[in-house]
């Protein structure tokens, strides 16, 4: 079987998961990305994609092990949950971008 719906989940200020949602849809595939503007929103924002057929779901890299944990127990243990992550050579630029 092959993935045909993808969801998306990135975090930041000011978004409103009511209000900051798109979909890339072709004929066999489609992606949902919805903002949030606090990571306490995403596990019930993941719920309602999964009620909506969504296969997958990934977070931005603003999430870390305990958000995605936190989704992956709304849930279940048996979807899919996969979190952006960066390696050691963005760590530079990621502080310059943040700080």
């Amino acid at each position: 079987m092959a993935l045909s719906k993808f969801g998306f989940i990135v975090k930041g200020a000011g978004l409103d998961p009511a209000i900051h949602r798109t979909e890339l849809k072709s004929s066999t595939f489609s992606m949902i990305a919805v903002g949030v503007s606090n990571i306490e929103e995403a596990p019930s924002v993941a719920a309602q994609m999964k009620a909506e057929g969504i296969e997958l779901i990934e977070l931005c890299g603003a999430f870390g092990p305990s958000a995605t944990a936190a989704v992956s127990r709304v849930l279940g243990s048996d979807y899919p949950i996969g979190t952006v992550t960066y390696g050691p050579d963005a760590i530079d630029p990621m502080h310059k971008l943040f700080s």
